[in-house]
């Protein structure tokens, strides 16, 4: 493949994830009070192994706790060392507010902040579960949350569990570092580690969340065995990268992605050389001559550096430590995690804007557009993402911006897990939200944008005010939410009363479509990704 071509690509994947950080520059997210959590009494105190915490019944006797700490404050000289184990307390502490949310700019503006403000110290996690029970132990739902590995909450309403609690499920959601606090990589840091890695501290988090959940689940009615993962975006990409890391491929049971793998194009890892250089040019960005130096800046002066031009994102790591290896090499060669997965993604991930940017949808930018990113493969290209009308630029551009932004990896991570003799589930959601209650500059978009399936998925329409949420919403957010249930409970997301749901095979793949009318049919424009599939089988990455 040509280097224009690679770098014409490469442009395009930043230019497709732009979008996602632009959609709400101001006002940046929304806090509420964290001095008045939801409920209606406390529960009885429950025994983890670092001590007793005690959290609050809500409506309908789902028990709620909230910022649980799973490992040590990451600060001082824990700042870029992997998660140590949580101290413990005497005493029952307070589980009924949730802990600080990790250091991170404001960006998105649909995060819907719970938390007890912004820290370093964030590693915490919350639970809910079902009313106390006698008999058996319940399925485990881990999630992690989404925001491109630099902003995110656990506290976030999308994200609360007390919906899928009632459907007896113990539900957890997990902090896990951000930004330039989880990820930073640095030849100090390499040397300093008797494992000779750095970076992918927000990743080793959530194994040490992972390993918490493990341990202290039962206490709450869960069962160890049973412990599914999942999560959204970014979310999506941990579950990926968790799968093929094998300090917690044997810890879990299922999985659940949501628009995104961590394979290339999206946020493929980088070898630790590559990492290192980043890791060097920021210190010279912050004026920090050594690892101490970087150690000793404040917070929130790291946090202003990183919203400077090119300082704002770093790369996962294949370190020797958490990966051994690319997790599509990893799948590819049958070491993953061997567990059922249930994963999709939306059908308006990213628009024809990603592709064309300002310039207007007419056949000629459209087919300008193509060459400039797959060069001597852009014929091929044209054919699988024919556009003769406008019209079609828009729906031929949507879809190859949407598949180059996220939805082409999560596509091979299912197409890897499903050739390694798993069961696969995959879907394509197509619910479109209804029109804001408050219009905004531009018309709502025609599809279903990056993200909006999450308050479907969990159970949590009431949670997001923004929306006149109608009947169609309520129904497509129960069938989702059962599948999701099911799917937790027996690694699949058959149920009563539910449109059958086939397993994916590359022989014959199926699809379900999520909409007011679910059904199943045959996976749409799978010459399109088996093309990407070659050309990104060409392509050098970084």
């Amino acid at each position: 493949m040509p280097m224009r071509a690679w770098r014409a690509c490469a442009a395009l994947c930043a230019a497709l994830a732009a979008p996602l950080a632009l959609q709400a520059q101001t006002p940046g997210p929304r806090h509420l009070d964290p001095e008045s959590p939801p409920g209606a009494g406390s529960t009885a105190p429950v025994r983890t192994a670092a001590g007793l915490v005690a959290g609050t019944v809500l409506p309908g006797g789902v028990r709620a706790f909230r910022g649980i700490p799973f490992a040590a404050p990451p600060v001082g000289a824990l700042r870029w060392r992997p998660p140590r184990p949580v101290r413990p307390w005497r005493g029952v502490r307070d589980g009924t507010r949730f802990g600080a949310q990790c250091m991170q700019r404001p960006i998105f503006s649909d995060m819907v902040f719970r938390s007890a403000g912004m820290s370093e110290d964030c590693l915490y996690l919350n639970v809910w579960a079902p009313a106390v029970r006698e008999a058996r132990r319940l399925p485990v739902l881990l999630y992690f949350f989404g925001g491109g590995y630099v902003a995110g909450d656990g506290s976030e309403l999308r994200y609360d569990g007390a919906s899928l609690a009632r459907r007896d499920i113990v539900v957890v959601t997990a902090n896990y570092r951000l930004g330039v606090f989880g990820f930073l990589a640095h030849p100090e840091l390499t040397r300093e580690s008797p494992r000779h890695a750095s970076g992918d501290y927000g990743l080793l988090d959530q194994v040490a969340a992972l390993e918490w959940v493990r341990r202290n689940v039962a206490a709450f009615g869960g069962d160890p065995r049973r412990i599914t993962i999942g999560g959204e975006s970014a979310g999506s990409l941990s579950v990926s990268a968790l799968m093929a890391s094998p300090l917690s491929r044997r810890l879990i049971a299922g999985a659940i992605g949501e628009s995104g793998a961590m394979i290339y194009p999206t946020f493929a890892p980088v070898t630790l050389a590559a990492a290192e250089a980043r890791g060097v040019a920021f210190a010279d960005s912050a004026g920090a001559r050594s690892l101490a130096a970087l150690r000793a800046m404040p917070a929130e002066s790291l946090l202003d550096v990183t919203g400077r031009p090119g300082n704002g994102r770093f790369p996962t790591v294949v370190d020797g430590w958490f990966l051994s290896g690319k997790p599509a090499d990893v799948f590819a060669s049958g070491q993953g995690a061997r567990v059922p997965l249930l994963a999709g993604w939306n059908t308006e991930e990213s628009s024809w804007q990603g592709l064309l940017g300002d310039s207007q949808p007419t056949p000629e930018n459209y087919a300008a557009a193509v060459r400039r990113v797959f060069g001597s493969h852009a014929d091929e290209a044209l054919a699988l993402f024919p556009a003769a009308t406008s019209e079609q630029v828009e729906e031929s551009g949507t879809l190859l911006a949407g598949a180059t932004f996220i939805a082409y990896s999560t596509w091979k991570w299912a197409d890897l897990q499903a050739g390694a003799g798993q069961a696969v589930y995959r879907y394509l959601y197509a619910h479109p939200r209804p029109a804001p209650k408050v219009p905004g500059p531009n018309p709502p978009p025609a599809g279903a944008v990056h993200s909006a399936e999450i308050e479907y998925a969990l159970g949590n329409l009431e949670t997001n005010d923004v929306y006149p949420w109608s009947a169609d919403d309520d129904s497509v957010s129960a069938t989702m939410e059962a599948y999701f249930a099911d799917f937790v409970k027996t690694g699949n997301p058959n149920g009563a009363g539910l449109p059958a749901w086939p397993a994916y095979t590359a022989g014959q793949p199926r699809v379900m479509v999520l909409d007011v009318r679910s059904h199943a049919e045959d996976a749409p424009h799978e010459d399109g990704f088996r093309f990407l599939e070659r050309f990104y089988s060409a392509a050098p990455e970084r």
